[in-house]
């Protein structure tokens, strides 16, 4: 992952800011934690500013991103955190799991490093809405199959684990891969497509058909015809999650708990209890 934002990242804070609703959602689930590592920081965009911090984060590029006064961070990958068992009330890990060489270990490295909870955000496309983007134009950007994996490595690793469902709003802030999904114009910047590892990681070249389909089905109407009904809507659920994996009853009596793995691959949904 550092290689990967060492290349990319320099101009990441152009377009990847702190969303407020995603910033909410995150405190949330933190609950009564006073102490927080943040594994695969980034630049520390969702880093609670009232509790105490340390940040993660491989890439030296990321790192040199992070705003002054923000939290001391340190360069080191979440398969090998360098602090000791149980340092820290709650760890926290924000879009980066699908970076991690090792899911398991790092997964394992935050059960290590945590005292009462874990809170991960993510997306896991098959408990929301289909993206037009994959669905229509770009298919091989479709992450369904390795967020499948990762979800289920989740539920094995963690198994106390709950989802928080969120809907991601029309003008999220963050520049992630689904964000623009009301504001399609966007995927034809290279700006923002910099900026989002998913685009990053294949050659430009390649997208070039898809892109090209888009542009026209843009100036023609045929998107809008389609989906142009997204325009007027404020949020939508294309399965993004605050996963909270509680191991203690609070930040105050950190006494671990563990609990037998869920049956099957989904997620306990906390909003009516119901697999999903």
């Amino acid at each position: 992952m550092s290689t990967l934002y060492d290349r990319i990242g320099t101009g990441y804070s152009a377009t990847r800011r702190t969303d407020p609703r995603i910033e909410a959602l995150i405190r949330d689930a933190l609950g009564d934690a006073r102490s927080v590592i943040n594994v695969g920081a980034g630049t520390g965009a969702y880093e609670p500013a009232d509790r105490e911090v340390l940040a993660v984060e491989p890439s030296a590029t990321m790192i040199a991103q992070r705003p002054h006064g923000s939290a001391p961070a340190v360069q080191a990958r979440a398969e090998d955190l360098p602090v000791p068992d149980r340092s820290f009330d709650a760890a926290m890990a924000v879009n980066t799991l699908h970076h991690w060489t090792d899911l398991r270990a790092g997964l394992r490295e935050l059960r290590r490093v945590a005292r009462t909870r874990i809170v991960i955000f993510l997306r896991d496309p098959a408990s929301g809405s289909p993206f037009w983007l994959t669905e229509d134009y770009l298919p091989s950007l479709d992450p369904s199959r390795r967020s499948s994996a990762i979800v289920d490595a989740i539920r094995e690793e963690l198994p106390s684990v709950v989802a928080r469902p969120f809907q991601l709003p029309r003008d999220c802030a963050d520049g992630l891969f689904v964000a623009y999904w009301g504001r399609p114009e966007m995927y034809l910047d290279g700006e923002v497509r910099r900026n989002i590892s998913n685009f990053a990681l294949v050659e430009e070249g390649s997208l070039a058909e898809g892109l090209a389909r888009l542009r026209a089905d843009l100036a023609s109407g045929a998107w809008d015809r389609k989906y142009g009904h997204l325009r007027g809507l404020g949020a939508l659920d294309l399965g993004h999650r605050a996963l909270v994996a509680e191991l203690a009853c609070s930040a105050a009596d950190a006494r671990v708990q563990s609990g037998p793995a869920l049956p099957g691959r989904a997620l306990t949904e906390e909003n009516d209890g119901t697999l999903v």
